[in-house]
């Protein structure tokens, strides 16, 4: 992994753009941490859209829908929820700096959430960066057995039909590379998002 360090008011919307654009994304050392730093990783998790894999289980559980699915509803608070400590995490990265950054996106129409709802409760969801045809997973969360896994089944479905080309998952972990996930070395990813960015900006 690469990465530069900038203090956040260095760090406008625009700029965070610019940053997708070219392949870079940022992050802080904790969430207790104000300052943030770019990171470029030199493989690149993404998850092709055209050979994403569900499991037997996981797809029975989806058939039952055991949770209201919504988008862009409750941003902040899915936010909320990634940056919250959890049993197999103890801290994140998610700062007060990316918090704000990220909800003005929002309201520019560059960030978007997918949630999970039981009743009036949220009970998961994930949230990310879109821009041109590619979107940008940046973190999930779960208080209901499967619940994140549902939302990025449905995420992809709702990228596959808006017609996106790149899902970009920064990184790879055993549970994305369940769903599909694949690490690209850099140069092949920076064309994928090169033709991505090239597009016209689809409506999430």
């Amino acid at each position: 992994m690469k990465g530069t360090r900038s203090r956040q008011p260095d760090i406008t919307p625009d700029l965070l753009l610019r940053a997708y654009s070219i392949g870079l994304f940022p992050m802080a050392d904790s969430a207790d941490d104000p300052e943030l730093f770019w990171v470029e990783p030199e493989l690149r998790g993404i998850i092709p859209l055209d050979d994403f894999h569900i499991s037997k289980s996981l797809a029975k559980t989806i058939r039952r829908a055991p949770f209201d699915i919504r988008y862009d509803t409750a941003f902040e608070e899915v936010m909320k929820g990634c940056a919250a400590p959890a049993p197999d995490r103890p801290t994140t990265w998610i700062n007060a700096s990316i918090r704000s950054l990220y909800a003005t996106l929002h309201g520019m129409g560059h960030a978007h959430s997918v949630e999970a709802w039981d009743g009036g409760e949220i009970v998961g969801g994930l949230y990310g960066v879109s821009l041109g045809s590619a979107f940008f997973g940046e973190s999930m969360f779960s208080r209901r057995t499967d619940a994140s896994k549902i939302c990025l089944v449905h995420l992809v479905e709702r990228l596959r039909a808006r017609g996106f080309k790149l899902l970009d998952t920064q990184f790879t972990t055993e549970h994305l590379k369940s769903f599909g996930a694949i690490d690209v070395p850099k140069a092949r990813y920076e064309k994928m998002l090169a033709r991505a960015i090239a597009s016209p900006h689809l409506k999430f």
